[in-house]
């Protein structure tokens, strides 16, 4: 799938004046249309949390022309989201939030391909980040001993 990436970049400028503000919007929509999520940010630090978020989306966007620079960075987060006990459904309650939390940000420019570049690149994030991501018995297992 090819991305677009000059429209990731624009859209994504365009967040980056208040970019802590969205993170934190992000969540609230997140625990708001979807309560379940919250338990798994029960022992988070929320601020942390938000950086992190942060930093993930400017390391995407800042590699997009660059994606091999993406496999192995977006495969451990997958693997670490795994210890944290996100499951692959979470993956789409995630990435609504954040196409939701986009559209209420950019207003406007909000358009439907702007939309499309962000569930294209939520779907090739989501693909890495699953690669990275043991849900063997055995790995499941081993957490639950931990």
């Amino acid at each position: 799938m090819a991305l677009n990436i000059e429209l990731l970049e624009q859209s994504f400028d365009q967040i980056k004046p208040c970019a802590n503000e969205f993170v934190s919007s992000f969540y609230t929509t997140l625990f708001t249309d979807y309560p379940a999520s919250q338990p798994l940010f029960a022992h988070t630090d929320m601020a942390s949390q938000k950086q992190k978020l942060l930093n993930a989306l400017v390391l995407v966007i800042e590699n997009l022309r660059n994606p091999d620079a993406l496999v192995s960075p977006l495969r451990g987060l997958g693997a670490r989201h795994v210890q944290f006990g996100a499951l692959p459904e979470h993956y789409p309650l995630v990435g609504m939030s954040l196409l939701k939390t986009f559209e209420t940000y950019l207003g406007n420019n909000w358009t439907p391909e702007t939309k499309q570049a962000w569930v294209d690149a939520y779907a090739a994030i989501t693909a890495l980040m699953l690669e990275g991501a043991d849900y063997s018995e055995e790995a499941i297992a081993l957490k639950e001993h931990a």
